[in-house]
């Protein structure tokens, strides 16, 4: 689903032409206006999730970075409506003791629920199976989830993994697409891919939840990438040049100035890891550790004593 084009507006839209747009739609779509449409319910369905997303400001830019196949990559139906109150939104416009009778609207495994996105959406998004007359969908499997542990270099390049996975007792190898940047803890979704369905259901989603592993060289900081390098006390005292490699394999000349502190940093622009598919990178953060040596020969344990007696 086009999230803009759900709500007949152009991607520069703003906040309040959103707002606008969605009023007005929902006045049109809305089940007690048109009671008995199964088209018009699913339409106000559609626009109340385009809503959901494109008013709350991190989800908007996440799914203008990303677009509508990698945000929902990142973002489960739970995710898109946490923190939507979907009977608070109708409220506002006008709809909140109005007169308008949702109660069809209202049932939800056999009980009476708040007018919200649980009821009306049938609590797909937490993998319920339920789903009886009152929500017109077919029951569905519950969802399931996963670890899925990445290298920093596959975050990088981003594409195509293979993985083995057991779900129901069947063993199954499944590819999935790694977005390029993906940030840890996010999920990825296999739709179908979950639980067993249940008789004329569907099966249930399959998340997989982003875990880094640990890199010998490198740590992670958001779309930066800190290398942290030793250096001896002359270096950091005198000023020395540095090659560094990064995550990519280009090499890069540093000037470690003179008079360096320890845990300095040194920036490499450009070469962190992506901000997404089309993004910019990050930066390359070089991070100075003056090393101090456990162990003296004689001549060296001299010069540092000629040095304290210069005062340094």
């Amino acid at each position: 689903m086009e999230y803009y084009e759900t709500l007949g507006l152009p991607k520069t839209a703003s906040s309040e032409e959103i707002k606008k747009a969605y009023r007005k739609l929902a006045l049109k779509y809305h089940p007690d206006r048109n009671s008995g449409d199964k088209d018009a319910e699913a339409r106000f369905k559609d626009i109340s999730e385009a809503y959901a997303v494109l008013s709350d400001p991190e989800k908007k830019k996440q799914y203008d970075t990303y677009g509508s196949t990698g945000f929902h990559q990142r973002y489960s139906q739970e995710d898109i409506f946490r923190n939507f109150d979907l009977n608070d939104i109708l409220r506002q416009f006008g709809f909140g003791n109005s007169g308008f009778n949702t109660s069809s609207f209202h049932q939800q495994r056999g009980g009476q629920q708040p007018y919200g996105f649980d009821s009306f959406f049938g609590n797909q998004h937490m993998g319920g199976g339920g789903c009886n007359s009152g929500c017109g969908q077919p029951a569905k499997g519950h969802d399931m989830t996963y670890q899925l542990s990445l290298t920093l270099e596959e975050v990088f390049e981003g594409g195509e993994k293979q993985i083995s996975l057991r779900t129901n007792g069947i063993a199954q190898n499944v590819s999935v697409k790694i977005p390029k940047g993906i940030e840890e803890g996010k999920k990825l979704r296999l739709k179908a891919k979950g639980g067993a369905a249940p008789p004329g259901g569907v099966p249930g989603d399959l998340y997989l939840k982003v875990q880094l592993e640990p890199h010998k060289l490198f740590e992670r900081r958001g779309e930066d990438l800190i290398y942290r390098k030793k250096v001896s006390f002359s270096d950091a005292c005198l000023g020395a040049k540095m090659e560094i490699e990064g995550l990519d394999g280009k090499r890069f000349i540093v000037n470690l100035p003179s008079g360096t502190n320890g845990e300095a940093r040194l920036r490499i622009k450009g070469q962190g890891l992506p901000s997404g598919p089309i993004g910019d990178r990050g930066d390359l953060l070089v991070r100075v550790e003056v090393e101090i040596p456990q162990e003296l020969t004689d001549a060296q344990s001299e010069a540092i004593q000629n040095l304290k007696k210069l005062g340094l």
